[in-house]
């Protein structure tokens, strides 16, 4: 049998056992899979680029447990009434190839995000951050606070969205929950006197959402949105103040804001988490994780999940895999059905 998780069950899941836990918990899940990094099979997704958008597979095995996510990028979709982002993904066990679990993610891909988001934060934040700068309000940001606030008590917001609607749609969804949000008129002004600057815009090109000169001593920038090539939200210049922290080196070298600037060295994040590289070093420095995703977090999200609808109403059992009597005898399973009449 595989467990089953669809999108109605998702969103009851997530409404019983609250997000900003979930997002906790992701967390966790995420930082224990990095730490143990070189038990994973690692490889860059396997994209498919058109002039609509991105669809991509994103594979890895820990050799225990295989997973893959499909996923898609379309930033044109919300003006034609679609999902930007819409993903379902699959583990299975190595021994026998037979698939476990099938969960949506279109919901769990938006809260592993803000999961990795917030453990990088975590490690390279000042731990007095306090305010966020959100440039970009659409459907990663109330995700992203809500995982910032629980790594790193976050409890402000400063949203700068080229579609007023979104930044209004933002305040309505967390002002409710205890957050501090002021809209901004430009990036400029949603970055001055942000601890953590957030971009996570969904355009694909190579845009400058966020200029060198935005960026203090002392700011973490977090940069979510660039995952393909030709598609950027940072000054390069940025990317020499401080240090460079990313997932997995050579898919970022090629979908990253290093794209741009191929000659920036950097580190990756399992690195920290081992103790074999520095995060934060001083108050004053600039880091920047430059982010796009990688499979090792939604395999850590698939596996979080599926341990935690273990016997719940939230998950269904599917007859995926076919399971005649005599493994041999696959035909035998059909020929049993002897026709009525």
């Amino acid at each position: 049998m595989t467990r089953f998780v669809d999108v109605p069950s998702m969103v009851r899941w997530l409404a019983a056992a609250g997000v900003e836990n979930t997002l906790t918990g992701l967390t966790e899940a995420v930082r224990e899979d990095f730490s143990r990094w070189q038990e994973f099979e690692k490889t860059p997704r396997v994209a498919s680029h058109t002039p609509f958008g991105v669809i991509e597979l994103m594979p890895t095995t820990d050799f225990q447990r295989y997973g893959f996510k499909y996923v898609n990028g379309h930033p044109s979709n919300p003006a034609r009434g679609f999902q930007t982002v819409t993903a379902f993904g699959v583990l299975a066990e190595v021994h026998n190839g037979y698939p476990i679990f099938i969960s949506e993610m279109t919901l769990l891909t938006a809260l592993r995000t803000a999961a990795t988001s917030a453990l990088a934060a975590r490690l390279l934040a000042r731990p007095d951050s306090r305010v966020m700068a959100l440039i970009g309000a659409g459907s990663q940001a109330e995700f992203q606070a809500l995982a910032l606030r629980a790594a790193v008590g976050i409890d402000s917001l400063r949203v700068f969205d080229v579609d007023a609607r979104a930044t209004a749609k933002l305040a309505r969804n967390l002002e409710p929950l205890g957050f501090t949000v002021v809209a901004a008129a430009t990036a400029a002004e949603a970055a001055a006197g942000a601890d953590v600057v957030t971009t996570c815009t969904a355009d694909k090109r190579n845009a400058t959402v966020l200029q060198r000169g935005d960026v203090v001593p002392g700011m973490h920038v977090n940069a979510i949105g660039g995952d393909c090539p030709g598609k950027t939200e940072l000054d390069p210049a940025i990317l020499s103040v401080g240090e460079v922290f990313v997932e997995f080196e050579p898919q970022t070298r090629h979908e990253g804001e290093i794209q741009n600037a191929p000659e920036t060295p950097v580190t990756e994040l399992w690195r920290v988490l081992a103790g074999e590289a520095p995060g934060r070093t001083t108050p004053e420095q600039v880091t920047v994780f430059d982010s796009v995703g990688f499979a090792i977090a939604d395999f850590a999200a698939l596996r979080y999940v599926y341990e935690a609808v273990e016997g719940t109403e939230f998950a269904q059992e599917l007859h995926l895999v076919a399971d005649p009597e005599d493994p041999k005898d696959l035909f035998g399973m059909i020929n049993a059905l002897k026709p009525i009449g």
